[in-house]
């Protein structure tokens, strides 16, 4: 009988352990990514020029280039300066913005890109998403995986830490979003990819479970490894469901409503995700996702990131508008202003101050 499966969109490498930058060079020669040593390497000016210093003696065949924000016209001209050149792959190095940068410029010249992420701010590291800021606001572009992911454990935790705990509400918030899928299918009849699910909710689990904090070697292991398998998850399904619901569509409205007083994108995902779990009647597990939020120093009330009560409850109400066609707990229950405040008040008297 013939063995019928399916092709995984999934990077050849994962390297994620303390002193992985250092051999950076002989992964991408040892996976023959890039055999010659002619890369094109995305960098930041803060954290990635920092570690230019450390690793450009191994890497004597690479052009650097710095990039200086994340614009879609940045992610642009940083495509036209490498097609100049004869690379055999790009590597972002740095932050998140630098990250999509490169993504989207080795997709528009057709190379495969190299990820190096220098924090664990959010799941975008191995997503097929590039999201940069257009003269509209923001805009999500679709793109191949990278090719390769590595992640040295001592450049993370040389990070401020709020990026870390942004990374854990990201992770966490997938439990919410998996739970708004099956809503979507169980009422609508979406179709559900249950190896993408699998994967998103055991990533999330991990994080939510493990019983160390962002100081632990051992548990930046495993948020590490939950933000890539989510952004393979998302290439699996072909879309970001399996990480986004009424959790991110919160945050799209903080994002929206708030735009000069949005917290970081993990901070708002994870309150939203642990409001969105009690409004779906997961009392214990909303309880229970609050209190691992807060003992990793996340926000689980919105005066904790600087906003009234009335505001969150504007910014839950606006929510569904910010992705339409999308199916979550807010569309199903379809509140008006008055029920959001009343079960708001039962969230917070259930989870304490």
């Amino acid at each position: 009988m013939p063995v019928l499966t399916r092709l995984i969109p999934s990077p050849l490498v994962v390297d994620i352990r303390p002193g992985a930058l250092d051999d950076l060079a002989c992964v991408l020669a040892d996976e023959r990514i890039s055999h010659s040593g002619r890369l094109a390497v995305a960098v930041s000016g803060g954290s990635g020029a920092r570690l230019r210093e450390r690793i450009s003696p191994s890497m004597p065949g690479a052009t650097w280039y710095e990039v200086g924000g994340g614009t879609l016209d940045d992610a642009v001209r940083l495509a036209g300066d490498i097609k100049a050149g004869h690379f055999d792959a790009v590597v972002g190095l740095g932050g998140g913005k630098i990250i999509d940068c490169a993504k989207f410029a080795a997709a528009r010249v057709g190379l495969p890109l190299v990820a190096v992420p220098t924090n664990l701010a959010h799941d975008g590291l191995c997503s097929p998403v590039a999201t940069l800021d257009n003269d509209a606001g923001r805009g999500s572009y679709g793109v191949p995986n990278p090719i390769a992911v590595v992640i040295d454990l001592d450049v993370i935790r040389e990070a401020p830490v709020r990026f870390v705990r942004a990374g854990i509400g990201d992770a966490i918030s997938n439990i919410n979003a998996i739970a708004d899928w099956e809503l979507a299918g169980r009422v609508k009849g979406e179709k559900i990819d249950g190896l993408a699910a699998a994967m998103a909710r055991q990533a999330g689990e991990a994080v939510l479970r493990h019983p160390s904090g962002v100081g632990d070697n051992g548990f930046l292991q495993v948020l590490a490894e939950a933000l890539v398998l989510t952004g393979v998850a998302m290439s699996i399904s072909g879309d970001s469901r399996p990480a986004s619901g009424s959790c991110h569509e919160i945050n799209h409205a903080f994002d929206l409503l708030f735009p000069k007083r949005a917290a970081s994108h993990g901070e708002q995902c994870g309150l939203g995700a642990a409001f969105a779990m009690w409004l779906r009647g997961a009392h214990e597990e909303s309880a229970y996702m609050a209190e691992v939020l807060r003992r990793h120093g996340l926000p689980v009330l919105p005066d904790e990131i600087g906003f009234t009560t009335d505001e969150f409850v504007k910014a839950v109400e606006f929510a569904p508008e910010t992705r339409p066609g999308r199916y979550t707990i807010l569309e199903h229950l379809d509140l008006n202003t008055e029920q959001i405040k009343d079960i708001y008040a039962d969230y917070v008297k259930a989870i304490g101050s």
